[in-house]
């Protein structure tokens, strides 16, 4: 993913003034790999105490996240409010709209799990779906490897999703 030089809000200030329905860009990656590291934490303890109801929670996390960035989503406030300031690493800053697509995955994968785990009784199939979660999650966290953003740079290349959507993304 290509680095974002120029801020376009305070390195550590959380998500606002761009309206409710809208998503930061650039994103600081220090706060984007903490919110994953604990995306991959809850599921992997929803699978490992079979917390159904817990996929409702992580289901939420990621719609929040991917229609308001933090602002709607307490995980994405309480790490851009409190730990990443708090952290002794500068902030660096990417490009928002592939991490708004890796969100997007983490939407749908999760909201799947929710529908299995609990309309269904399906929770095989929901976890699953929340290990796929947690995998893509971790490399996010610990490797800062968005498997999302690949995706989403592939999307480019390919012309399903036009470069102007994301010209400084182009070159991903």
């Amino acid at each position: 993913m290509t680095t974002i030089q120029t801020p376009t809000r305070a390195p550590n200030q959380p998500h606002s003034g761009e309206g409710l329905f809208s998503f930061p860009h650039p994103v600081n990656e220090v706060s984007a790999r903490i919110v994953a590291g604990a995306a991959a934490t809850l599921a992997l303890v929803t699978i490992a105490f079979d917390l159904r109801w817990m996929t409702a929670v992580i289901a939420y996390g990621f719609v929040a996240r991917v229609l308001t960035g933090p602002t709607l989503s307490p995980l994405g406030q309480i790490v851009t409010r409190w730990i990443t300031p708090r952290l002794p690493i500068a902030p660096k800053f990417v490009a928002g709209p592939p991490k708004r697509f890796a969100q997007g995955i983490g939407a749908v994968l999760s909201v799947t799990a929710a529908v299995l785990a609990l309309g269904f009784g399906q929770t095989g199939t929901a976890y699953v779906l929340l290990g796929m979660l947690a995998v893509a999650a971790s490399l996010e966290a610990v490797f800062a490897l968005c498997l999302g953003c690949k995706i989403f740079a592939l999307l480019i290349r390919a012309g399903l999703i036009p470069e102007q959507v994301c010209a400084r993304c182009a070159s991903v």
